[in-house]
């Protein structure tokens, strides 16, 4: 296990440091490289961090922006992440990006995995950045408790790509990268904000039990090391 935590006064303090350092971090693959990828997580949380990361000005024009995970619906679906990034962080200075989405218009969520995965291959191995969430259910990604795919998706020997998720939880189906995708991005980070999701994180921390909350896949096994990210 191996992760380092920042605690922030707020969420505004959050959403600066975790911005500035991810702007970094872009910078330094650019620099190194020519090129950067970063694959970002959906929900309410990161909704100051995408803006605050909007503004930063790097050459976004060499990067490529992808999600994390995915509902298998269509962009201008209320609870689509694309339409979240679409208002949130495809805004100003990084309008100039690349965005890659993981849902398309295919018959199956399993026909548009097999379609995300083959348009993510090039830039996803691994990637330079990847930002977590994490849900009072102890899941990250589309990694959920009682999920139909949740041992595929947490094999780190699987090949990287997209698949597919159902479980009660989780609503729609989902489409969310393989843990062996996001494991060793370059930077690793989890954001995360309030008391509750501080207490479920010191669960997740003092237990081994994946399937019971498949964040602990990310905390005890990933290659890289897990930068936390928390305010009150």
């Amino acid at each position: 296990m191996a992760f380092s935590r920042k605690d922030f006064e707020n969420g505004a303090a959050l959403a600066e440091g975790l911005a500035a350092r991810v702007a970094t971090a872009l910078s330094d693959a650019i620099a190194a490289r020519g090129s950067a990828s970063i694959a970002v997580s959906g929900g309410s949380t990161p909704k100051a961090f995408f803006k605050v990361l909007s503004g930063k000005d790097i050459a976004w024009d060499k990067v490529t922006i992808t999600l994390v995970d995915e509902r298998f619906v269509p962009a201008d679906n209320a609870r689509s992440n694309h339409k979240l990034a679409n208002e949130f962080l495809l805004i100003g200075k990084t309008a100039a990006a690349t965005f890659v989405p993981l849902y398309h218009a295919a018959d199956t969520a399993e026909a548009a995995a097999e379609i995300a995965t083959r348009e993510t291959a090039g830039f996803s191995n691994p990637f330079d950045v990847a930002i977590l969430g994490m849900g009072n259910d102890g899941h990250t990604a589309s990694f959920f408790p009682g999920g139909n795919h949740l041992v595929e998706a947490l094999d780190a020997s699987r090949p990287r790509g997209i698949l597919t998720m159902e479980a009660d939880g989780a609503g729609e189906p989902r489409l969310t990268f393989s843990f062996s995708a996001l494991q060793d991005a370059r930077l690793l980070a989890l954001h995360i904000e309030g008391a509750e999701k501080a207490s479920v994180l010191e669960k997740a921390l003092g237990g081994t039990d994946e399937a019971e909350m498949p964040i602990r896949a990310v905390l005890n096994r990933a290659m890289s090391p897990v930068e936390i990210y928390w305010a009150p």
